[in-house]
């Protein structure tokens, strides 16, 4: 691993941590300087084509896919940590689904899935271009609607 500091190629492994996706974070410490960087592993499997809503096609990019996201949490208490979650779970998603080529809503809706989960106001500010919440009725609907979902009990719970 080349230091992203000096571009020596000598490093030491100071720490190794795996997460539930497979990634692997590594501690390094460059032998040349000194200085220590974290270095992220993760598998390369295959990742479906994302069909556009115009039809054209385009390889899945993670960097946008993030770039989204953080976008809608702009000044919202979302840590950077789940925002790569958020996304890591979408990215594994789609390699599970072991096909070839998937549509941009399916990629959407998991989008919108978790941000619901994650942060309202995240979730409206995507929903509002996402779901084409177009005018002031349509996005007083969807809060209205967050709004009854929050004060429904879950059943489920005990």
């Amino acid at each position: 691993m080349r230091c992203p500091y000096c571009q020596n190629e000598d490093s030491k492994v100071l720490d190794t941590t795996h997460d539930s996706r497979g990634v692997v974070r590594r501690r390094r410490e460059c032998l040349a300087c000194r200085q220590r960087f974290t270095t992220i592993e993760r598998p390369l499997l295959a990742i479906p084509l994302i069909i556009k809503k115009d039809g054209t096609r385009e390889e899945f990019d993670r960097e946008k896919l993030m770039r989204g996201i953080r976008i809608s949490c702009a000044k919202r208490p979302v840590s950077a940590a789940a925002i790569d979650r958020l996304v890591g779970e979408i990215e594994t998603s789609l390699q599970r689904m072991g096909r070839s080529e998937v549509s941009s809503r399916v990629v959407g809706d998991m989008v919108v899935t978790g941000l619901k989960e994650l942060d309202h106001i995240a979730y409206i500010r995507y929903g509002i271009v996402y779901l084409g919440l177009d005018d002031l009725r349509a996005i007083r609907n969807e809060i209205d609607r967050l709004l009854r979902d929050e004060e429904t009990p879950n059943v489920n719970k005990r």
